[in-house]
Formats: structure tokens, C-alpha cells, sequence
């Protein structure tokens, strides 16, 4: 068997991807020092460059990837419909792979599979990766974003909501409603989206002289399950009269065991969502929302991956607003 691509990114210490890109004459995002690594390994191994490798490559230079996880929330469709529609006018192709929840392993797949397909261009969707897999995608010399997920620092390039307002504006929305015991349900903390929308709603009622209590946050991983979870404990630990329900889905699980508590919304218990998908409007009552521009993230995401400026972009934050509908 004749020496292979990967046979010269290990040599190299490259990725395939790079190889991939200097081998075919595309001279963004590597250094001579980086082309002069693989040329000389091509020269070691006696590599023969052949045409069928090169029109792979180009082939592959119009595919762009999108690695999403599969968190139990519906607000990834509307970006997947903004970066569908986008790359389409664009010319380009779009593979879609699913990459677990908080699962390292199969992130690093997802990654290992992009990069030597040599694609365009990745957009990781509410995706945080640990450290091997940080240096995996940075050593692929491949343009990526992050999209609905921000970060702090400028530690990766990311287009999403600004979390910590998200949280900040659905709690002072409530607080401008009269409620002063206000809980938070069903984020979770050890993500970056939890503890940035956490951190809002602890300035919102700070700055309003409230000082809350710790089991007026419940924990949670943004599913209905736990807006089921946290609206129980709510109406047997606490006295809250309103709650900001990390998501849609939460929200409605939520809304669903008030029903089955005989607790009334909004009346007995106000809730606002985060996310604002159509799942607000086809409840009863209709949920308030903080209703983020998640088309907007995927249509941007795409065209800051085709400009000039992605090597220098750092962030953008897209608008959120409120949403007022029957359940606040």
C-alpha cells in the first residue's frame, strides 16, 4: 500500500486536513513553515501526488460542517434553517453531525471526521468541547465558529445571544411585574450558557435590593422533565410566586405540573421562558418568552465563515427580546 495523506500529517505533525490543503495549492490558513513541514515529508516518504486526491479535495472545499448537540431543547431547528438557506445561495453543501451531550468522546469523532473530509468551514452549535478536543479543532487550520453558545475571554469565535442579559432581562421582566421571590429552574450550572444567564438573574434581583435564596435555583439540564422537577419543588419548598424557566421546554414542563398542582398561571405563579420557539404559542396559556434570534445566528454563521474578516472575528451578539404572551 503506497503512503497516504495521514501517513504525512503524522510525519509532518499535521493534520490531514493541512496536508489535504497545501498538497492542492489552497494557501489560507497555514504558514510556509507549516507547507514546508509537509513538503518535506512528502519528499521523505516518496509521496506521488495523483488527480483523483487533488479533485477530492476541491470537491470537499464546498461542504460546509455543522457539528450540533443533541441537548434536549428544539432551538437548534431554527439555526440549521439559517444555515441551510444561507450555504444553499452560497453554493455549498451541508453535512450535519450530532455529537452527544457533554460527551467528549463522541465530539472528538465528530471533529476527527470533519477534519479529514477537509471541509470549508465548521460551525459548532451550543457545543463546548474539554481541552483535547480544543486543540484537535485548532490544529486543523480549518475556519470555525461557535454558534448559540458565548464565552468568555475570547477563548473561541462565537455568534449567540449575550447570556448574561438573557438571564438579567427575563428576571427583571418579572421583577417589573411586582414579583420579588423569583426562582430560576432547570439550567445547568456546569455549562457556560447556565452560569452566564445564572449570573444575570443574581444581578437583576441584586440591583433591586432582593437577596435570594439558595433552593430558589433548581438545577437542571434545560428538559421538560426538569421544568416538571423544579415546579414541584417549588410548590413544596418555597413560597416563589414566579420562576424563569431555562427553556421552552422547561417552561412548559413547568406549566403542565402547575395544572396538575392546581396552581394556577398566571395567577398563582408566573413563568418566562427562554428561547421563544413556536412551542410558547401552542401551550395554554401562551408562554412569555426571551425570544432569541436563532435563525439570525445560523444566517450570520455562514456569512462570517465566507468573509474575509473570520480570521479576525471575535464575537457578535444577535438581539433578544421579550415576548409577552398570557402565562406572566
Amino acid at each position: 500500500m503506497g503512503t497516504t495523506i495521514k501517513d504525512i500529517a503524522k510525519l509532518a505533525g499535521v493534520s490531514p486536513a493541512t496536508v489535504s490543503r497545501v498538497l492542492s495549492g489552497q494557501t489560507d490558513f497555514y504558514s510556509e513553515k507549516t507547507a514546508k513541514k509537509v513538503k518535506q515529508a512528502v519528499k521523505k516518504l516518496g509521496y506521488q501526488k495523483n488527480t483523483s486526491a487533488v479533485e477530492l479535495v476541491t470537491q470537499k472545499s464546498h461542504v460546509l460542517a455543522v457539528i450540533i448537540s443533541t441537548i434536549q431543547t428544539n432551538a437548534a431547528d431554527q439555526i440549521i434553517d439559517g444555515i441551510q438557506e444561507t450555504a444553499m445561495k452560497n453554493g455549498l453543501d451541508v453535512i450535519i453531525l450530532y455529537a452527544g451531550e457533554k460527551n467528549p468522546d463522541l465530539q472528538r469523532r465528530a471533529l476527527e471526521t470533519v477534519i479529514e473530509r477537509a471541509v470549508m468551514g465548521i460551525l459548532l452549535v451550543a457545543i463546548d468541547l474539554n481541552t483535547k478536543n480544543d486543540a484537535l479543532l485548532r490544529s486543523a487550520n480549518i475556519p470555525f465558529l461557535f454558534l448559540s453558545i458565548g464565552f468568555l475571554k475570547g477563548r473561541f469565535p462565537f455568534i449567540s445571544s449575550d447570556d448574561f442579559q438573557v438571564g438579567y432581562q427575563a428576571t427583571k421582566y418579572l421583577m417589573d411585574k411586582g414579583h420579588t421571590k423569583i426562582g430560576f429552574a432547570a439550567a445547568d450550572p456546569e455549562t457556560v450558557i447556565g452560569q452566564l444567564r445564572l449570573a444575570g438573574y443574581w444581578k437583576a434581583l441584586s440591583s433591586n435590593h432582593v437577596t435570594p435564596k439558595l433552593d430558589w435555583v433548581y438545577d437542571g439540564e434545560f428538559t421538560y422533565d426538569d421544568g416538571i422537577a423544579a415546579m414541584s419543588y417549588y410548590e413544596q419548598h418555597t413560597d416563589l410566586t414566579a420562576a424563569v424557566a431555562s427553556s421552552d421546554l422547561a417552561a412548559i414542563g413547568m406549566l403542565n405540573q402547575a395544572q396538575k398542582l392546581g396552581i394556577r398561571v398566571p395567577n398563582d405563579f408566573a413563568v418566562i421562558s427562554i428561547d421563544g420557539t413556536f412551542l410558547c404559542t401552542i401551550m395554554r396559556p401562551q408562554i412569555t418568552s426571551v425570544t432569541q434570534s436563532f435563525r439570525e445566528m445560523g444566517v450570520k454563521g455562514v456569512e462570517t465563515l465566507l468573509s474575509q474578516s473570520i480570521k479576525q472575528f471575535k464575537s457578535l451578539y444577535t438581539p433578544i427580546k421579550i415576548t409577552e404572551r398570557q402565562s406572566s
